[in-house]
């Protein structure tokens, strides 16, 4: 989502300088952009940041004055909360401003920490965006609730189906947007979880201006409607054993989603999908700093039919970053094999600045029955800026290029996987 590719810079200095509030990034799960030094369990709090600079410490170094230390925040079981006006930059948007809040607590002392986060914005492509991400941990840690709930106004243009699909065939689309995701999950031994999950979407007015080269269109041969709703239930399981799920140096991390969407409960065509999202993370050499990250991300349509913008796209996984080098929407089927590697190393001693360089690969399908076409690369350098040094948070900004002419930056807060 547009959300999580929010750039804060003036205003997170500003908001620094007023009194160094604490702020709150969001990867999966939620983690301090500020000083807090949370006992939460995914977030290695006890490694020696002493040497280390981020953006905090060079804006106090040129214009704040320390007498002492600064009293370090944590999160009890009383609401924090956290408000943060921002702008940002993506392929999908252009230009967008966003108004970002933040409700942090701890359901009992030794509980991890829950978040409520919320992200409107509106964007130079007049797309109103408001999504509301919530993870809830009971007291003892046993279960987790993920909320998803979104509601866009959002044109957004499509190329047609399959990943042989070509960029001069352009056809903007508007419609207007719902989501309501529920999930349950619960721990079930070591860093497996499962549980259950309830997911509405809902488009409507939806419409296209048509091909501007003047063809036709794939979404109209597909089967164009005003209004598509898809809602069921999905069957959930989780291994994650990262290190740091906002910036992993180590471990493995598997889920896997399943949907069925049942025309009982309203929707408009029944249909199947399934996710399965793999993460491996390796020093390399083994005894430096340096990270190979490899994502696996295969979305595939089992049966049925789902409606157009129901098909898996690029750039439409739940944080929005497949496909670095293309647009949002660029590519579209009924199956999409998805895999990515990335070098990450340090330009700094003190880890103030990295680097990354990252190479994927996505194939497609068109529509449902059809084999896979052509894989379609992208690659591209990138720069890591060190947000906060205790939780391992960066502002990552990239610079991707795919084929066809395509080519564009992309900012996330924290690492893309």
């Amino acid at each position: 989502m547009p959300g999580k590719k929010i750039l804060c810079f003036s205003f997170v200095f500003t908001v620094l300088l007023l009194g160094c509030t604490t702020l709150y990034a969001q990867d999966k799960r939620y983690i301090p952009i500020g000083r807090s030094k949370l006992k939460d369990t995914v977030v290695a709090l006890t490694v020696d940041t002493a040497d280390e600079k981020d953006i905090f410490d060079v804006i106090k170094e040129v214009f704040v004055k320390v007498d002492k230390k600064a009293k370090t925040d944590t999160i009890g079981t009383k609401p924090v909360l956290s408000i943060l006006p921002a702008f940002g930059y993506t392929l999908q948007t252009d230009f967008a401003v966003t108004l970002s809040g933040n409700i942090a607590f701890r359901a009992s002392p030794n509980a991890r920490v829950s978040t409520i986060t919320v992200n409107p914005a509106y964007t130079q492509k007049k797309q109103i965006i408001i999504p509301l991400a919530a993870n809830i941990w009971t007291k003892d840690n046993r279960y987790t609730f993920i909320s998803d709930l979104r509601y866009f106004k959002y044109p957004q243009s499509t190329f047609g189906l399959g990943s042989h699909s070509n960029i001069k065939n352009e056809n903007p689309l508007d419609f207007s947007f719902v989501r309501l995701n529920e999930t349950a999950l619960r721990h079930i031994g070591g860093n497996f979880f499962a549980g259950l999950g309830y997911i509405f979407d809902d488009r409507w007015n939806m419409r296209e201006k048509g091909q501007l080269n003047g063809g036709v269109s794939d979404y109209e041969r597909y089967g164009s409607v005003t209004r598509a709703i898809s809602t069921g239930i999905t069957v959930n399981a989780l291994f994650d054993s990262r290190d740091n799920s906002i910036n992993p140096t180590h471990g493995f991390y598997t889920a896997i989603n399943y949907r069925d969407n049942f025309t009982f409960l309203g929707s408009t065509s029944p249909w199947r999908s399934l996710i399965i999202d793999v993460r491996k993370y390796y020093h390399l050499p083994g005894d430096s700093e340096n990270v190979f990250a490899i994502w696996s991300y295969n979305w595939l349509t089992l049966n049925g039919r789902p409606a157009y913008l129901d098909l898996p796209s690029t750039g439409n996984d739940p944080t929005f970053t497949t496909g670095r080098g293309y647009i949002q929407g660029r590519f579209r089927g009924a199956q999409m094999l998805y895999l990515e590697g990335e070098y990450r190393f340090k330009l700094t001693r003190n880890g103030l600045l990295g680097g990354v360089l990252f190479v994927n690969g996505e194939s497609f399908s068109a529509a449902p029955g059809t084999g896979l076409q052509a894989v379609q690369p992208g690659f591209g350098p990138g720069l890591r800026i060190k947000l906060n040094k205790v939780s391992k948070t960066n502002i990552a900004i990239d610079y991707g290029f795919g084929r066809q002419g395509s080519k564009g930056l992309f900012i996330n807060v924290g690492e893309v996987f």
